[in-house]
């Protein structure tokens, strides 16, 4: 929980410097990859929830017939 309250307070300097030390990190190239892996995995994490969702509101109502 204190994880999502810190990101919520990173302001417009801290972004630059994460951005500096990931560029650092992994170089230009390895970038690319890094976000579309990531994207990936953002995608895959939403349509998981998204299952979630749609099977509990199916249980909801079924339960209410």
């Amino acid at each position: 929980m204190s994880t999502l309250l810190f990101l919520g307070n990173l302001g417009t300097g801290e972004i630059i410097i994460i951005a500096i030390v990931v560029l650092l990190l992994f170089g230009g190239k390895k970038i690319p990859e890094l976000m579309k892996g990531l994207g990936k995995g953002i995608k895959q994490f939403k349509d998981g929830v998204s299952g979630i969702e749609d099977d509990i509101k199916g249980s909801i109502e079924e339960e209410r017939k």
